[in-house]
């Protein structure tokens, strides 16, 4: 077996050795020839060259330095479906300590007209610098003269101090477009040792970690280069398909200056540790003081641990609102938050295991990393990682989990920012990870009650009913914008006149719109006959699950859900059914994935009932072909229509 794989590893050695990494070639005619993408055709753009090269440099005394280059070249073939692309953002770092430096900037486009390359630069006034929030400043332009068939090309350097020195940007190696060539450097003194976290599946084709005497020293290089990399297509029913992206990022683990070594590897303990020293985060949980007189007496004697959680959960719902600013620290601390009523995300939820421990519960901060942030890793463990953190307080031996930030969660209850697969229960005494998901279903119930008019009309009232995290999510939406979320809500579901739309907070948290609707567009007029779908407007035609390639992420859901169809029609006096839908049940063998359409008759009203389960938040990849075939059978049952003729 030694010997079997020997021979194809002795290949890419071959392979690597014989292929050269690139610089950025001159523009040439050729570039030009074409009228598609050579790697993927239907692509409305295609990067030709790509790269990022960081280099640690250092002056006499260890000063440190780094210096970031990044390249982009692009052919637009499509101009219209790449908007994004050519209107580039660069996000610079600035406190009011050190702060990283923007320079070296340029952005061209390149035409060939009448035969020559024309050149069309970005002047300096066509770019302008925007405050994001407190920490970064974007620098924003647009190329002047694209058209389809031009080249857009931009590169800049960014200085950063020696704080900045931790890591570097997370490098996504995979694009949502075609690319000929990318390249990803780290060029580091050897005095400073780096982990390398490469995520994904793609193979580089050139690759060199070596030792060299670079810069008037010894260096440590980290090349890694890739020719014709496909674009990467993005999978449905996944959180974020940056977690599936082959992707590159570089974290200093030590230094070795002079006599002194000093490691920085760490383990979730050795942060826990970290964490609890930190002014903004462990030291301001010590502040007990400041919560002393904060909860209202009842609720501190509620003798039921869950019930007494809950309701302060609840009092911190009522009187602290989240500023929309997601954080791992404190920012303006414990103090401010109480004075302003006003806070980040970590301010509200550490405050809410504050005043859980004042109340004599076991409580606990849970820290991890938001959806749109990634999940976070466990083979190279770093605070740089986490981004959020919620409350968790032990009883019966069972941690139940706590955010405040949300108006509308309850006990265990989180919002779908933080339900990322994994969070680091912090203690005093450890660290552990442990699951962070949604406990029970969040259930959907679309309930429609119509009357057929002998006209062929149909007019009638329509209610759609939310729980648990979906009540959540809405919910928020709802209260945030009341007019905006109703017009959305029509807007993108309904395409018939309705009235009385109605949007409405029931008092177990659950939400409810509804509104009333009258309409010709549900019924085919055949003769004497009135053929319709008995589901009218809430039969789907197609669905999303329609994937051709192999599946590679797994399938997610935030929560496990059930969804409810239920239409009754009533016939007109002298109308009688003359043909009625048939009903189906299926289910996977394991039961997770369950399907029931139950249709009804009495009289001249017909109910019919569609159930579908989907009894968990994640699915292994495998399970895709599963959930086609379920919806298939949907599709199939859900389309079929009856018949109403008069007597």
């Amino acid at each position: 077996m030694k010997k079997i794989l020997l021979l194809p590893f002795l290949c890419i050695v071959a392979l690597v050795t014989a292929q050269k990494f690139h610089d950025l070639p001159k523009i040439s005619q050729a570039d030009f020839n074409g009228d598609q993408p050579s790697l993927n055709p239907d692509a409305p753009a295609e990067i030709l060259f790509r790269s990022a090269r960081h280099i640690v440099m250092t002056n006499t005394g260890y000063d440190y330095r780094m210096e970031s280059t990044y390249i982009t070249r692009i052919r637009v073939y499509n101009k219209e479906k790449v908007n994004d692309l050519l209107n580039p953002e660069i996000p610079i770092y600035e406190t009011s300590g050190d702060r990283q430096k923007l320079t070296g900037f340029s952005a061209v486009t390149y035409n060939l007209e009448n035969g020559k390359i024309v050149t069309t630069k970005v002047e300096g006034d066509s770019k302008y610098r925007s405050k994001e929030d407190k920490n970064y400043v974007i620098t924003k332009f647009a190329f002047p003269n694209v058209k389809d068939g031009s080249i857009v090309e931009y590169k800049y350097t960014v200085y950063s101090p020696e704080r900045y020195l931790w890591m570097t940007p997370q490098f996504m190696v995979e694009r949502e477009l075609p690319q000929r060539y990318v390249e990803y450097f780290l060029d580091t003194p050897r005095s400073l040792g780096y982990n390398i976290n490469y995520k994904g599946i793609l193979v580089p084709s050139i690759r060199e970690t070596a030792a060299k005497d670079l810069y008037g020293t010894q260096y440590q290089v980290y090349r890694f280069a890739y020719e014709n990399v496909p674009a990467y297509k993005e999978e449905k029913y996944v959180l974020n398909n940056n977690n599936y992206m082959t992707s590159i990022k570089a974290e200093l683990n030590s230094y070795n200056i002079g006599s002194e070594y000093k490691s920085f590897s760490m383990n979730w303990n050795d942060i826990r540790k970290r964490l609890n020293e930190d002014e903004e985060f462990g030291l301001q949980l010590k502040k007990q003081n400041l919560v002393k007189n904060i909860l209202p007496e009842d609720i501190k004697k509620i003798s039921n641990p869950k019930e007494r959680a809950a309701a302060i959960l609840k009092f911190v719902q009522r009187n602290y609102t989240w500023n929309k600013e997601v954080s791992l620290w404190t920012g303006e601390g414990i103090r401010n938050l109480l004075n302003t009523k006003i806070g980040n995300s970590a301010e509200i939820n550490l405050l809410l295991v504050m005043l859980m421990r004042d109340a004599g519960l076991d409580a606990n901060p849970i820290v991890g990393s938001t959806v749109s942030r990634g999940i976070i890793t466990g083979y190279s463990p770093t605070i740089t990682q986490l981004n959020y953190v919620f409350a968790s307080v032990l009883m019966d031996d069972v941690f139940y989990y706590y955010d405040g930030t949300s108006k509308y969660g309850k006990t265990y209850e989180l919002p779908r920012r933080a339900l990322n697969e994994t969070g680091v229960l912090l203690t005093d005494k450890e660290a552990k990870v442990v699951n962070v998901y949604y406990p029970g279903t969040s259930k959907t119930f679309l309930t429609v009650d119509a009357k057929l008019n002998p006209d062929a009309t149909f007019s009638g009232n329509f209610s759609d009913h939310d729980t648990k995290l979906y009540a959540a999510f809405n919910n928020e939406e709802y209260n945030n914008n009341k007019e905006e979320y109703q017009k959305i809500y029509y807007r993108d579901r309904y395409k018939f006149p309705i009235t009385e739309l109605k949007t409405q907070t029931l008092e177990n948290g659950d939400i409810e719109t509804g509104f009333d609707f009258h309409s010709d567009s549900f019924v085919d007029v055949i003769g004497t006959k009135l053929v319709f779908n008995p589901l009218l407007f809430l039969y789907t035609k197609n669905h999303d699950f329609d994937q051709t390639e192999t599946r590679k992420a797994p399938l997610q859901f935030y929560s496990a859900s059930e969804k409810v169809k239920k239409v009754t029609i009533t016939l007109p006096d002298g109308y009688v059914f003359e043909n009625l839908p048939k009903g189906k049940k299926i289910k996977t063998e394991d039961g997770t994935i369950a399907y029931s359409y139950i249709p009804t008759q009495e009289g001249n009203t017909l109910t019919v009932e569609s159930v579908l389960l989907i009894g968990g938040e994640s699915f292994p990849a495998e399970y895709y072909q599963a959930f086609k075939q379920i919806f298939d059978n949907i599709t199939q049952m859900e389309g079929q229509v009856v018949t109403a003729v008069r007597k």
